[in-house]
């Protein structure tokens, strides 16, 4: 999968918003104002936040991915040549994760997600 595929798997879910606030080549997705997927300007992949610890570890110790940099422990980064299906869970799983936490308030005012 390339940079362009994984921006046009976040841009297709509902109300993400794309921005560089870590300057030129970094692309965060966010829903409401929280961070849900992040593609680094060297590092290859995508960031994306798991469950909680112990997923992220399983998913580094299991070879899908590493310890996402400059985040919690509970984000990992997924290299693009990951399995096309894996990556697309793992993206759709961290913004259903990082939507669920927001207000009730914020997410009533996002289109209807079906995860």
């Amino acid at each position: 999968m390339t940079r362009d595929a994984v921006n046009k798997i976040c841009a297709a879910l509902p109300g993400a918003n794309w921005s560089e606030p870590f300057g030129p080549g970094n692309d965060v997705w966010k829903v409401g104002d929280k961070i849900f997927a992040a593609i680094g300007a060297k590092t290859p992949g995508v960031s994306v936040k798991t469950p909680d610890i112990e997923t992220a570890t399983m998913l580094i110790e299991a070879g899908v991915g590493v310890k996402a940099p400059y985040f919690h422990r509970s984000w990992v980064n997924l290299p693009f040549d990951a399995d096309p299906d894996e990556l697309t869970h793992r993206i759709r799983r961290s913004y259903a994760l990082v939507r669920g936490s927001l207000t009730k308030k914020a997410q009533a005012a996002l289109p209807a997600f079906e995860d």
